[in-house]
């Protein structure tokens, strides 16, 4: 658990970051969203130590972080930043290896947990382990960048607009990585953006900032269906909320018995990408599956009824 007591920092007498209090429950994804100098990030790299509060304090399972050296406290802690930070002249495996050689790890079990969060990332070790960063895709690098930062295991995980550098299909995925990968591990998530559509997706919790201050920490749900004040609602954007709710709930969760015909949807999707795709195809059902393996079907006047329901 994080626990952010009245925490406010000041850079030559500007409040950056004003009284901040908030508590991140373990094995979570915290998404931190706000406009370009909201504060979001300077109040996530108080986690790390990156940034001392000018007042507050900030605690980890119970622990002042204070009373941690930084360095120590820093290699504890995943760091994920936008291009990624790749070290240009070391390979992909060195690139991983760099937390676990400075623990003092020895090279079996580096090399072992090398290959496994490649597998992990869906990089074959046999073709990655050697590459340099720039023989690597975007994409790809965006995906070693997370498996250094999660290589000694951390439990937490601080990631600052990970995801920006990346074209809008190649960061789909690599959100739909994220989800999978963190439902896997249990590493509490903290997650800086800029994006609302983004923060919805992979957020359990969304802390949205302006001026420095959280104006509202909640559920996704909640934010769409009770935005704190017209600031929050405004930065949702003007799409319907009915559908906004449906991005929330996954498929498998509203799978109907029977069979249909076509092309299977992915019981991983959302009912918003679900109720788009049966648009696009004009179909009026679909089979869903999971894993390859037939789970029922999803019907168009389904999901139009979900939308439908008052909140």
């Amino acid at each position: 658990m994080i626990e952010i007591e009245n925490a406010s920092k000041i850079y030559d007498s500007t409040m950056v970051v004003n009284d901040v209090s908030l508590t991140i429950p373990p094995h979570s994804i915290c998404a931190i969203m706000g406009r370009s100098g909201s504060g979001k990030t300077t109040l996530m790299r108080m986690i790390n130590r990156l940034v001392t509060p000018s007042a507050g304090r900030i605690l980890i399972d119970g622990q002042d972080i204070t009373t941690v050296p930084a360095h120590e406290l820093r290699r504890r802690i995943g760091y994920v930043i936008q291009g990624y930070g790749l070290f240009p002249h070391r390979s992909v495996a060195e690139n991983i290896a760099t937390v676990p050689g400075l623990l003092g790890w020895d090279r079996k079990r580096t090399a072992a947990r090398i290959d496994e969060l490649l597998t992990l990332f869906k990089l074959d070790p046999g073709r990655f382990r050697d590459r340099m960063p720039h023989e690597l895709s975007g994409g790809e690098q965006q995906r070693v960048g997370v498996a250094r930062a999660l290589a000694a295991e951390p439990n937490i995980l601080l990631m600052d607009e990970p995801f920006g550098a990346l074209d809008p299909v190649i960061r789909n995925s690599a959100q739909d990585d994220l989800i999978a990968i963190q439902a896997k591990t249990g590493t509490t998530i903290v997650l800086v953006t800029h994006d609302m559509e983004e923060a919805m997706k992979l957020g359990h919790r969304i802390a949205v900032m302006d001026k420095g201050r959280v104006l509202q920490c909640a559920e996704p749900a909640e934010i769409i269906a009770h935005p704190a004040n017209a600031f929050v609602a405004e930065l949702q954007g003007s799409g319907d909320k009915a559908f906004r709710l449906l991005s929330l709930q996954r498929l498998e969760d509203h799978v109907q018995a029977g069979v249909a015909d076509g092309q299977p949807l992915s019981a991983g999707i959302s009912l918003r990408e679900a109720y788009s795709e049966l648009l696009w195809s004009g179909r009026d059902a679909a089979p869903v599956e999971k894993d390859s393996r037939p789970l029922g079907r999803i019907s168009r006047d389904a999901i139009a009824r979900l939308a439908a329901q008052p909140r």
